[in-house]
């Protein structure tokens, strides 16, 4: 299938997935556990922000998701089937980048495409639109040694939604990025997912960014609570320091225990 073709797809597959828990515990190897009993879900093409503080199980609860983490207790599921080890419907995305270094940006970009046993025209044309909607026209021979950390990050975003899923689980993927170069990519982000029905569960300790990119915000706590804020326009920058985002901000640094002394988001 060509990119082209990805209209033709059937609906069921073109669709984000419905993602859920349902009392869910999950623990560290060693048997200790780090999330108890949450209920959570995330809808058909909706994007869910997922903060809290250090250790509270952010980064746990997207391989549960993943499927690379079995639950301690309740269930997770993805449009109802329980999830049991990985799928190529669900993506994660790691805050290092994690390209093949001996693979072009191109070459890198269509390798789950080569997994899939896509044809290789197809591959490579799959490639170039993703690296050209990404902003990286005229740098598919580049390697990653050649390339900054945000041109990297940009090849691992091409790279996953070339394979098509229909999730895909982000677990601060633009931590490692200066300030200007990460607000670059949360707007190269937010972009991109606009023409694509994929749900999306982005995990970061960034206030700011997970109101512009969030539908809504799921805080963990270290105690295992959590509280759901709803993000009043999301994706829009002129709401930033409005009185009703200045509010969801409150609700959200509250939930964390702190205080809101940084002015606007």
């Amino acid at each position: 299938m060509t990119l082209t073709d990805v209209s033709a797809a059937p609906a069921a597959r073109r669709n984000g997935l419905h993602l859920s828990l349902d009392r869910v515990s999950l623990a560290y190897p060693d048997g200790a556990p780090v999330i108890r009993d949450l209920t959570l879900d995330a809808a058909p093409g909706e994007i869910l922000v997922v903060v809290g503080p250090s250790g509270c199980g952010k980064s746990t609860l997207l391989r549960a998701l993943a499927g690379l983490l079995p639950v301690a207790a309740g269930r997770i599921a993805a449009d109802r089937a329980p999830i049991t080890g990985p799928s190529p419907d669900r993506a994660l995305v790691f805050q290092d980048d994690a390209l093949l270094p001996w693979r072009t940006a191109r070459r890198n970009v269509e390798l789950p495409l080569s997994i899939r046993r896509v044809a290789r025209a197809d591959r490579r044309s799959r490639a170039d639109s993703w690296l050209a909607r990404v902003g990286l026209a005229g740098q598919e021979h580049r390697l990653p040694a050649y390339l900054s950390g945000g041109m990297r990050q940009r090849v691992q975003l091409a790279r996953t939604l070339a394979g098509g899923p229909r999730a895909i689980l982000m677990d601060e993927p633009f931590g490692a990025l200066d300030a200007q170069t990460r607000a670059a990519m949360q707007r190269l982000l937010v972009e991109v997912l606009r023409g694509t029905p994929a749900t999306v569960v982005f995990v970061t300790h960034d206030v700011d960014e997970a109101l512009f990119i969030g539908d809504r915000i799921a805080v963990l706590g270290a105690d295992g609570a959590h509280t759901v804020v709803d993000v009043p326009q999301p994706r829009d920058p002129a709401t930033r320091g409005t009185p009703v985002v200045r509010a969801a901000r409150g609700t959200i640094l509250a939930a964390l225990g702190a205080d809101d002394r940084s002015g606007p988001c």
